[in-house]
């Protein structure tokens, strides 16, 4: 048996198992990462992310694995608090950090109280980078789920998402609706959710299904992909204040290059985690 040291972190109520994959090379497979991320049995998670040494010209890589085991290729909340956590282990001392992952780059900026902005690549809505089955771009689509007609803005934010305005986002049937737009088949990765209320030009409420985890109380590239759709269709303007459930995200986009958003970033705990 051997300890694997943890520190648990969340912004907004999205949790993390953040590991130190840079000091010490780490083998993980879907049973440990589901085990780690079980609230019952584990520590529990929304996603395990594991630090790694940089590939190419960025600072570090960064793994994401979801509650289910699956490999994801963005978190913005976790990118963010991935930056606090570089720093607290002593992996670095730059509060400006260049971070890879497997589909995407991330661009960090820590302040002194925690406050992490994190610049994405430019959204895509091509269909072929989400992926999502559609002949063309537009800003919104057509879909059927569960025999009844909806429409959803679409958009890569280095994962992908599904975005539907709603009325009102406490009657949005997300727990419903949500899984069953995860896994529809015109989405061949499956994708994340957001059901978003626009309350007026400045200010979106938030709701997201995040695929392979389920309805979470934040998510930073949902929040962003939000923000993209519906700046796209010319509800919002540039800078918009996200609620979700967890609290609050500030994010910019001009409706052309990268997407920034700003929120907190906070450690739990550390511990260590038995392996046998």
């Amino acid at each position: 048996m051997r300890k694997l040291p943890f520190t648990k972190m969340h912004s907004l109520g999205n949790d993390f198992v953040m590991l130190d994959g840079v000091r010490t090379p780490l083998e993980l497979d879907t049973v440990m990462v589901k085990q780690l991320a079980d609230r019952n049995h584990g520590v529990g998670c929304d996603q395990l992310i594991v630090a790694q040494p940089a590939i190419g010209d960025a600072d570090f890589f960064m793994r994401i694995f979801n509650a289910d085991g699956s490999e994801s290729g963005q978190c913005g909340n976790g990118a963010r608090c991935f930056g606090r956590f570089l720093i607290e282990q002593g992996l670095t001392e730059c509060r400006e950090l260049e971070i890879q992952t497997i589909s995407t780059r991330i661009r960090l900026t820590v302040a002194d109280n925690w406050q992490v902005t994190a610049q994405l690549a430019p959204p895509s809505f091509e269909p072929r980078d989400i992926p999502f089955n559609a002949p063309a771009v537009a800003d919104d689509y057509p879909i059927v789920v569960g025999g009844e007609s909806h429409r959803i803005g679409t958009v890569s934010m280095g994962n992908p998402h599904a975005v539907l305005i709603v009325d009102d986002i406490d009657a949005a049937g997300v727990d419903q609706l949500g899984p069953m737009l995860e896994c529809h088949p015109d989405f061949p990765q499956r994708t994340n959710v957001g059901f978003v209320q626009v309350v007026d030009r400045q200010t979106l409420r938030l709701r997201v299904w995040e695929r392979g985890v389920g309805e979470t109380l934040a998510c930073g590239s949902g929040a962003c992909a939000a923000v993209a759709v519906c700046r796209l269709q010319e509800r919002i303007d540039d800078t918009v204040c996200v609620t979700l459930p967890g609290g609050l995200l500030s994010v910019t986009w001009p409706g052309h290059g990268p997407i920034s958003m700003n929120g907190p970033a906070v450690s739990v705990f550390d511990g260590q985690w038995s392996i046998f």
